[in-house]
């Protein structure tokens, strides 16, 4: 084995790049960085029916997009059939493979029908049939003995041989399955960790099952990784669940938070230091530190670190980060109003998807009102909301246009909060509730940046429109 870990990440392209499949890529990059190895990007694309190169595309992008770069150029499995039917085909002529012409309901009929396990039962094995349309070949597995392997993560792994079904490596049409591909790709590629799902641990015994009957000699370490699940404790599904990372990009998280939510389902820094730069991850990851376990995939904690993330954001970095999910006709105006109070928007956004609807009153005339906000905070207020109305028109209207800033604005309101009559007990202003029926009025909405910053940027003239219109509402 060389001295130097080589690892891959080897993804299919039937299907987008999911958390689980980048939690894999996020691993495999983690163990080689660490341990001053390489990462290798392989693509499993022998399955020429189901292949869709739209996806190789989608995979490659959203792994670039985690930042979690490869080593070489990618390699792509259907350049290399002709190695992996000529290893087929040594397999054919040492015995240790056969034809078959079961179809798979033929398979499942004869496991109904001797009420055994399902799978196909050796039916082909002593036929003899030679190469022909309808027909796969299977590898012959072992009737005795075990195959076992240890797993960095998982232990010490047995498998009885005559449980393994003897397994097809070459389909009907000639292309090659899973397993026979893998185990001639990853000594030719000098690949000394495979680390995956767990999912794929019942191969782990075919894999290595292949690699000694074609004399190989290469066995590489294993690691298995725990199974993700929801907050069900069921596995992820992505029939069920919101898996794919181009999702949760569109939806605004950062590629930094994302990883970092990834590094820790598994796996935990010694420290106990959950958010850190990924550089400060690479130092700390250790393979052997990560548990068999299944791991929550918890969204709502990726939000929190996404939060997290956006607020350790400056300014100019926030709004360049927001800009792309701004709509097009709209991109110039929304980030001219953001800018003014981009630190307190940023302060407040979990996702860079809520970024323009939070600034959009600031750019529109007039501002589109939330109903439920303004049935909450101006119609059942009744007489208070429409005093306090009053109140901050005729304070505001006194505020002049070059002295309308947010301590001004501020003073001002406090001033119509408590000639409206919005004061405790103690004597303090009730500037919360006061604030309510403004804010509804000005942006729309019950919950936004900061009133009386928001308010300065939008500027007199619009404020006390705004304020008129909805006084004449109630």
């Amino acid at each position: 084995m060389q001295s130097r870990p080589r690892v891959r990440f080897a993804p299919s392209p039937t299907g987008y790049l999911h958390v689980g499949g980048a939690r894999t890529v996020l691993f495999n990059w983690l163990f080689a960085r660490q341990t001053g190895g390489e990462f290798v990007l392989r693509i499993e694309d022998t399955d020429t029916e189901r292949n869709r190169p739209e996806l190789t595309d989608n995979i490659l992008e959203m792994i670039q997009w985690l930042g979690l770069g490869w080593d070489g150029e990618p390699v792509h499995q259907s350049d290399r059939l002709a190695e992996h039917r000529a290893a087929a085909e040594r397999l054919l002529a040492d015995g240790r493979a056969y034809w078959c012409d079961c179809t798979p309901e033929q398979v499942q009929a004869r496991a109904k029908e001797r009420g055994g396990p399902p799978g196909y039962d050796g039916f082909c094995r002593d036929r003899g049939l030679e190469a022909g349309p309808g027909r796969a070949l299977r590898f012959r597995t072992p009737d005795d003995g075990h195959t076992a392997f240890d797993d960095l993560v998982r232990g010490h792994v047995s498998f009885e041989n005559k449980v393994l079904e003897d397994f097809v490596i070459l389909r009907a049409n000639g292309t090659p399955t899973f397993l026979l591909p893998n185990v001639v790709d990853d000594h030719a590629m000098g690949i000394t960790h495979v680390i995956r799902g767990e999912e794929h641990v019942s191969g782990t015994p075919k894999y290595l099952l292949l690699g000694d009957a074609l004399g190989l000699g290469h066995r590489p370490v294993f690691a298995h990784l725990p199974v993700l699940v929801n907050e069900g404790r069921k596995k992820l599904s992505k029939r069920r669940d919101s898996v794919s990372v181009a999702a949760f990009k569109d939806e605004g998280y950062l590629p930094e938070a994302m990883v970092n939510h990834l590094a820790l389902l598994g796996w935990g820094p010694r420290d106990g230091v959950e958010i850190r730069p990924v550089s400060e991850i690479v130092e700390q990851f250790r393979l052997e530190d990560v548990t068999p376990s299944p791991a929550f995939f918890d969204v709502r904690k990726l939000q929190a670190f996404n939060a997290d993330y956006i607020r350790a954001l400056d300014a100019d970095a926030f709004v360049e980060r927001s800009r792309p999910y701004f709509p097009p006709e709209v991109a110039e105006a929304t980030e001219a109003v953001l800018r003014p109070i981009a630190p307190l928007v940023r302060d407040r956004v979990r996702l860079l998807t809520e970024v323009e609807p939070m600034v959009a009153f600031l750019r529109d005339d007039p501002p589109v009102i939330d109903d439920a906000s303004w049935q909450k905070d101006a119609v059942k207020l009744g007489e208070q909301a429409t005093g306090m109305l009053d109140a901050a028109i005729a304070a505001l209207d006194a505020v002049p246009a070059d002295g309308f800033d947010a301590a001004a604005i501020e003073a001002a309101l406090d001033g119509a909060a408590r000639s409206a009559g919005f004061v405790n007990p103690e004597g303090r202003t009730q500037m919360s509730k006061a604030q309510r029926p403004v804010r509804v009025a000005t942006t729309g909405r019950s919950v936004g940046p900061p009133l009386y910053e928001s308010l300065a940027v939008l500027g007199r003239d619009r404020t006390l429109a705004r304020l008129r219109d909805a006084r004449g509402r109630l």
